[in-house]
């Protein structure tokens, strides 16, 4: 019976880290296969995690070792160098709110992977501060400096400067307010 309710556990937790694998990896593909390597070596070690503990930190830190691991063996991987392969996949946004989701992601990949991974846990996860120490095996204090960090050089790099920035631009005002 304890079995099936970890079972229950660990697959209740497979959107949240996808969501995270995905922002890793920028690839759903890559994001469901370092999943499923994250659930495989959870179950194969289920006799290492302690009952009583938070499983899903238990699960955020195998699926963050696995992708460092992962991001050490690639890293001298080089694929589509000149990136004609990419641009001809892709296709263009025809809408501000997809435009300003890419510029989002964009900047999101340009912080330092620290940061990047304090705020995803916090902010995108919605774990506490202390969740995320747990998970990043740091200090309480370093998540919250991690986290202030990103939000701040995301706030540069998108150019917002007020709270009027983070809403629909003023097109999308117009038209909601023509109803």
């Amino acid at each position: 019976m304890v079995e099936d309710n970890l079972r229950a556990q660990i697959l209740a937790a497979i959107p949240s880290l996808r969501a995270f694998a995905t922002s890793f990896t920028g690839s759903r593909d890559r994001a469901d296969d370092l999943v499923q390597d994250t659930i495989l070596r959870a179950w194969a070690n289920i006799d290492r995690f302690e009952r009583g503990t938070n499983l899903n930190a238990w699960l955020f830190t195998i699926l963050r070792n696995q992708f460092h691991s992962e991001y050490r063996k690639r890293k001298r991987e080089v694929e589509d160098a000149d990136g004609s392969y990419a641009a001809r996949l892709k296709t263009h946004p025809n809408q501000q709110s997809r435009l300003d989701f890419e510029d989002f992601r964009t900047a999101l990949a340009t912080l330092p992977l620290d940061q990047r991974e304090a705020l995803l846990l916090v902010g995108a996860q919605g774990m506490s501060y202390e969740e995320a120490a747990a998970v990043c095996k740091v200090a309480v204090g370093t998540v919250k400096s991690r986290v202030n960090r990103a939000r701040t050089r995301l706030a540069s790099l998108l150019d917002l400067t007020g709270e009027a920035d983070l809403g629909p631009d003023d097109l999308t005002k117009a038209a909601l307010a023509a109803e």
